[in-house]
């Protein structure tokens, strides 16, 4: 016999080897009909899984959270069984559950296309109302192997043979269609409901090797209700208008070439706004971090000496200085990251426990290879600036320190307009550097620390744990942001590291006169500066507040007759300091008015000939239909009033407090 507990803590025995699907049919038929699977201690597993052991159980329906994953799967293996359906020959590889999704990836000599995903979807939801039952079969390698073999499934053969001896091979059958799959899987098709879409077509190598055969990769997307589909498909389509990519074009920001590829062009309009950004930061660190700046080209014996060689090595670019003019043959690296420049900085003279906490900051630029099929934008790049910092501390400033980065960092994402946020503690990986006594003081501090921040919220800031997700060196938070579409980008991290700096050497002397070696705390807000902006961009649809906007003000000129108005104008919006543009073409107004709403210029002012008599200015903002007419003063007052940025405001309002 075997003792279960249900979630209302009251417990029964049941003859061991019985089922999910038992027990619900035991506590009511209707129960029965909407259970999907079963949870056993939280994991989740097939209704018709024979239950062996004592533990919680919870009968999962289709409405618990937890279904989702399901639905997500199921629907991906019925898009599978439609493809072969409809393109024998077809071989499957694999087909997992993704955020927001699923995918397939497929083998055919003609590659998919977004015209067959009608075809596919349309399949897929007959093979739903057949509503075959899913059920599970254990197979031996030798017969799983055969099979897949004599099917022409190579890639399936190549799976089968990379599963762990001792390890069962896992069936799943959904009427004659069936695919190895660990599982779980809900009752029958019928329950993945019919509020699905495929999204896209991709193409992707297999295993990720791009020595290995192209295949063709199928997303779609599952929710349990239709209402949660429609949601989401409006929310991608929103993404689409915001594309940060179509955004650089419309606006002139920037562009790639396949002369840099992974590299950004950054075009005037673009470097005003990246420079906008920069010049934020340096006001919020100003007094508080000494900003500094190391080499691009370090010594390979650097590297080696952090580390980075053995654990980020195939991610470096090198470079090697020999030919007939040198006299060394020395392997360098173009860094990848500051912190090693940082404690070099930080070495060179004696420090005291007197100078700490010291903070250095640095818009350092580093490269990064990136596979060119994960190039995307700004947003994965492979040069890019990151607005890096490094706080050397003792162990008892860090808990402080930690809540002054936090700070920091979620004051300046409200001040780009993101208001809801999740701070996540990453905590020891498998495979990292120092001592196990150190991670555990380093995650018990940080762990302190994100309680507080929760804490002195009053609930607002979420938190979580990201088990196993931290540095090589030591643990870190996360901090995830939420734009205006509900999507969340994480962008800024608060490492704490134990062990780099006495990898170095770097020491302090306490006031025993002894040398200690500090605590180093690495820390960014924007994290990769170019990728930030791409998500403000996208944040705002290119609708920028005024401070941000690379053209805040075009003065467009309806007739001649007001060409010098127009340009007494502009030149007294220059001189109160705002970034303005003029336009006097012999164009008609409505046409200069779409071009420059197309470039998203927030501020157009009309001048005509009433304008010019009554020094006046017709202003149109972007995106809305009225107009309003006020003197050229009150006009110029108002902009430079809305162009102050956040921090410069907050600290105008404080002194005239």
């Amino acid at each position: 016999m075997i003792r279960l507990t249900f979630p209302d803590n009251s417990s029964r025995e049941f003859a061991a080897g019985i089922t999910g699907r038992e027990i619900a049919e035991g506590i009511s038929k209707s129960l029965a009909k909407k259970a999907v699977a079963v949870a056993l201690d939280g994991e989740l597993a097939d209704l018709a899984d024979p239950i062996g052991r004592d533990g919680r159980i919870e009968i999962v329906t289709r409405e618990d959270p937890r279904a989702l994953g399901l639905i997500r799967h199921d629907a991906a293996h019925v898009m599978a069984e439609a493809v072969q359906e409809l393109y024998p020959g077809t071989q499957v590889t694999i087909g997992p559950v993704i955020e927001n999704g699923f995918f397939y990836d497929f083998h055919r000599n003609q590659p998919f296309t977004t015209d067959d995903l009608p075809a596919i979807e349309a399949k897929m939801r007959e093979i739903v109302k057949r509503n075959a039952a899913f059920t599970k079969e254990v197979w031996p390698r030798d017969k799983a192997r055969e099979v897949f073999r004599d099917k022409g499934e190579n890639f399936k053969v190549e799976l089968v043979d990379a599963i762990p001896e001792g390890e069962d091979v896992k069936i799943y059958r959904q009427g004659d269609w069936f695919d190895l799959c660990r599982g779980p899987h809900m009752a029958s098709t019928g329950q993945i409901g019919d509020a699905f879409k495929l999204t896209k077509v991709a193409g992707a190598y297999w295993r990720g090797d791009s020595t290995k055969p192209m295949l063709t990769r199928i997303y779609g997307t599952a929710f349990a209700r239709g209402e949660e589909l429609a949601a989401y498909l409006h929310m991608l389509e929103e993404a689409e208008k915001r594309d940060h990519r179509r955004l650089g074009r419309e606006m002139d920001l920037f562009h790639f070439q396949e002369e840099g590829p992974g590299t950004v062009f950054w075009h005037g309009n673009g470097w005003t706004m990246f420079q906008q950004i920069v010049s934020y930061m340096r006001r919020r660190l100003r007094g508080s971090y000494d900003e500094v700046n190391a080499p691009q080209l370090l010594d390979k014996s650097l590297w080696e000496t952090s580390g980075h060689w053995n654990w980020f090595r195939e991610n470096m670019f090198m470079a090697r200085s020999a030919g007939e003019e040198t006299d060394d043959d020395r392997v360098f690296a173009i860094k990848p990251m500051n912190c090693p420049g940082h404690i070099l900085i930080f070495k060179h003279g004696l420090k005291s426990y007197r100078d700490l906490p010291l903070r250095m900051a640095e818009f350092g630029v580093v490269h990064r290879y990136e596979p060119s099929g994960a190039l995307h934008g700004l947003m994965r790049v492979r040069a890019f600036t990151q607005d890096d910092a490094h706080i050397f501390c003792t162990e008892d400033q860090m808990a402080a320190e930690c809540h002054r980065i936090n700070d920091l960092i979620l004051s300046t994402y409200r001040d780009f307009g993101f208001e809801e946020f999740v701070v996540k503690l990453s905590t020891r990986p498998e495979k990292r550097v120092g001592s196990d006594e150190a991670w555990d003081r380093a995650e018990a501090i940080m762990g302190d620390v994100l309680k507080e921040i929760a804490e002195r919220s009053g609930g607002k800031i979420k938190t979580g744990i990201n088990p196993g997700e931290g540095a090589f060196y030591g643990p870190k938070f996360e901090y995830v942001l939420r734009d205006a579409i509900g999507r969340d980008w994480q962008c800024g991290t608060t490492q704490v590291d134990l062990n780099l700096p006495g990898r170095f050497g770097a020491f302090y002397v306490d006031t025993d006169g002894e040398k200690k070696t500090p605590v180093m705390i690495h820390r960014a807000i924007c994290g990769s500066m170019e990728r930030f902006l791409g998500v403000v961009l996208e944040h705002y649809a290119g609708h920028m507040p005024l401070w941000l906007a690379p053209v805040q003000v075009v003065v467009a000129t309806i007739t001649s007759d007001a060409d010098d108005y127009a340009r007494s104008v502009q030149a007294g919006l220059e001189a109160a300091g705002l970034r303005a543009d003029l336009d006097l073409r012999n164009e008609k107004i409505n046409y200069k008015i779409r071009e420059h709403s197309l470039a998203k210029v927030p501020v157009i002012l009309v001048c005509g000939k009433r304008e010019a008599e009554e020094r006046s200015v017709n202003i149109r903002r972007l995106g809305e239909k009225d107009q309003k007419s006020m003197s050229l003063g009150e006009a110029v007052a108002a902009l430079v009033e809305e162009a102050l940025p956040p921090d410069l405001k907050r600290a105008r309002d404080a002194a005239t407090a």
